[in-house]
């Protein structure tokens, strides 16, 4: 299935939808940075950071999903659902996941942090975020998804860790989920091709352990089956011609 190019006033809001993104997840980065522990008002943060930006939360409701950010902990890979009585320790390794919608256009952005984390986990960390920077750099007209998802493997698997294989990256614009299909592994010249004026979300989900996965009860919760920890970084782009121009860029230093 072929994705219509975006408009230039679905671009011009997709472009505002994403700078919402940004400036929300500083929020619950710098909210977290700061101590404040309890999941539950991280999500109250997020979503007051979007609707004073007259953006709406794009997860709230999503599926029945019931907040509007994800707050995935340790071996969560994605989906942790925020609560008052889960709360962040000094140690763990802090997942979050956050979407926007604005004038009917949606963004989707990720973020891992450490809180007072070990060298193990910050060496996690760096290699998800030099994995997305790999397969971003695949990010062009005419290429295919099997492109980026080689481009994130090769960075991960060199590092002798994993990417989760049950969960892709996306299409995202008029819709939070879209095609193609981008997944974190693959072969070159695979896939689905780019088009100019699409938007894609790019989020390698990479684990220390194995790649294999479950969903707790709660039906949302993915962690890894065998309890190793998990990092997850996302970034909306455009495509062009020339590459790809990032709606969500980080407003934080990433450390």
């Amino acid at each position: 299935m072929t994705v219509a190019a975006l408009t230039e006033p679905e671009i011009k809001a997709i472009r505002h939808s994403g700078e919402i993104l940004a400036q929300a997840m500083h929020d619950v980065v710098d909210a977290v940075r700061r101590g404040v522990v309890v999941t539950l008002e991280l999500d109250a943060i997020a979503e007051q950071a979007i609707r004073q930006r007259q953006g709406k939360p794009a997860f709230k409701g999503y599926r029945g999903y019931p907040r509007a950010l994800c707050v995935s902990i340790n071996d969560e890979v994605v989906h942790g659902i925020p609560q008052k009585n889960k709360q962040i320790k000094l140690g763990d390794t802090v997942g979050l996941d956050l979407g926007v919608v604005y004038d009917g256009m949606y963004t989707d952005m990720a973020t891992t942090i450490a809180v007072a984390g070990s060298a193990e986990q910050r060496r996690l960390l760096a290699v998800t975020r030099a994995a997305l920077q790999a397969g971003l750099r695949q990010v062009r007209v005419g290429a295919f998804t099997g492109d980026i998802g080689a481009a994130v493997q090769q960075q991960v698997e060199s590092q002798r860790y994993n990417v989760v294989r049950d969960l892709v990256g996306h299409g995202v614009g008029r819709g939070i989920h879209e095609e193609p299909s981008i997944p974190n592994f693959g072969k070159p010249g695979t896939g689905s091709q780019l088009q100019a004026g699409t938007a894609i979300a790019v989020e390698p989900m990479v684990t220390a352990g194995g790649f294999a996965v479950t969903i707790d009860d709660d039906g949302w919760t993915v962690r890894t089956a065998d309890g190793s920890l998990a990092a997850h970084e996302e970034r909306t782009v455009l495509v062009t011609a020339t590459g790809y121009e990032l709606l969500t860029k980080p407003l934080w230093a990433e450390s």
